[in-house]
């Protein structure tokens, strides 16, 4: 797929799926727009990336900080066609009658809030000339599980947002879809190990996808090949997404 010409803003991009999604779009010819708390580390990405890369520091639980990213981004490269609402937490990770009040709170600013924030600082820059908004959501999204009431309900009202923001900006020439990537062998996975806590905590290392997978969903989702998906949350669990997207 080439992507030459067009940008990209992809939110915790300093790791995980973040990182191997920013490596997959610079491959496919995409200037990327890296953004995440962890300066360090993605200014260490971009200069591994090259002149087609910038890091952009951002805490995306903040709108100034969000909508200033944005507007860096265009000042960048002139335009911004692609968004990747992927920056997440999973902790904090306990039972309802336990969780940490303020810890519960955090968490929604970041994985919804920041959903939000970054869609409603994009959409008037990218109605323009169109554009696409992916938001990485998961099957927490659809399905309670033990101790992660944050994340599930985070995720749940992502989706919401998602579907919302297709019924807006359809018209507008905005492509807007989610994608649930699966377990991904990343750093989450270890704090969800460690918890101990639900099915999920018990999976052996072998069964989590490497982080590549969705990196190369997220990319073909950009395409005209997705276009029966808009609006819809795509499944990297399901044997025909796997084989459209090449992963079989």
């Amino acid at each position: 797929m080439d992507l030459t010409g067009k940008t990209a803003l992809i939110t915790g991009a300093s790791r995980g799926i973040g990182a191997a999604a920013a490596r997959a779009f610079v491959n496919a010819g995409a200037n990327v727009a890296l953004v995440a708390r962890s300066a360090d580390a993605i200014t260490d990405l971009a200069e591994e990336l090259g002149p087609q890369a910038i890091a952009i520091p951002c805490d995306v639980s903040q709108f100034s900080q969000v909508d200033a990213a944005v507007t860096a981004c265009v000042k960048a490269f002139g335009q911004l066609d692609i968004l990747i609402g992927n920056a997440g937490v999973i902790e904090p990770i306990a039972p309802l009658s336990d969780a940490d009040p303020d810890a519960w709170g955090k968490l929604i600013d970041i994985n919804l809030k920041g959903v939000f924030y970054g869609m409603r600082a994009a959409m008037p820059v990218m109605r323009q000339h169109g554009g696409t908004i992916i938001t990485v959501s998961s099957g927490a999204a659809h399905n309670a599980l033990e101790g992660w009431s944050a994340y599930c309900a985070s995720k749940a009202g992502a989706a919401m947002l998602t579907e919302s923001a297709h019924l807006e900006g359809a018209d507008q020439g905005l492509r807007v879809l989610g994608l649930s990537p699966g377990t991904v062998a990343t750093d989450m996975q270890h704090q969800i190990k460690a918890s101990g806590i639900n099915p999920v905590s018990q999976l052996d290392w072998s069964e989590h996808i490497p982080a590549d997978w969705p990196a190369k969903a997220l990319l073909w989702m950009c395409s005209s090949a997705a276009d029966a998906h808009l609006g819809q949350e795509i499944s990297l669990r399901d044997p025909d997404i796997r084989k459209k997207v090449g992963l079989t």
